[in-house]
């Protein structure tokens, strides 16, 4: 299992940010064909307390590396890319990574 994980530091307006990310971005990126599955986690809190340094992480699942990689060249990961760099390309941080056990 492959994934493509997506961290975004605290956005200046959260209300846009979230209105664009789950109305315009998520819904093009779940399009991408091989995606598997796509968790998106909205942080609350530190246990150390105080605001996070992240606001929200996405990890996008694949079946493996290739189907990771097909996915991210196909038209909607094209769009998918061209969104996220238009509206939160100074706030994401993306990694690729597998499951280990």
């Amino acid at each position: 299992m492959a994934k493509l994980i997506a961290l975004y530091k605290h956005p200046e307006n959260k209300e846009e940010f979230d209105e664009h990310y789950f109305n315009v971005h998520s819904p093009i990126t779940a399009k991408i064909p091989g995606l598997r599955e796509m968790k998106v986690t909205k942080f609350t809190g530190s246990p150390m307390g105080g605001e996070p340094p992240y606001y929200l992480m996405c990890e996008m699942i694949y079946d493996d590396a290739a189907s990771l990689k097909a996915g991210l060249s196909s038209d909607e990961g094209k769009a998918s890319g061209k969104d996220l760099m238009g509206f939160a390309g100074k706030l994401v941080t993306l990694m690729i990574g597998e499951d280990s056990e």
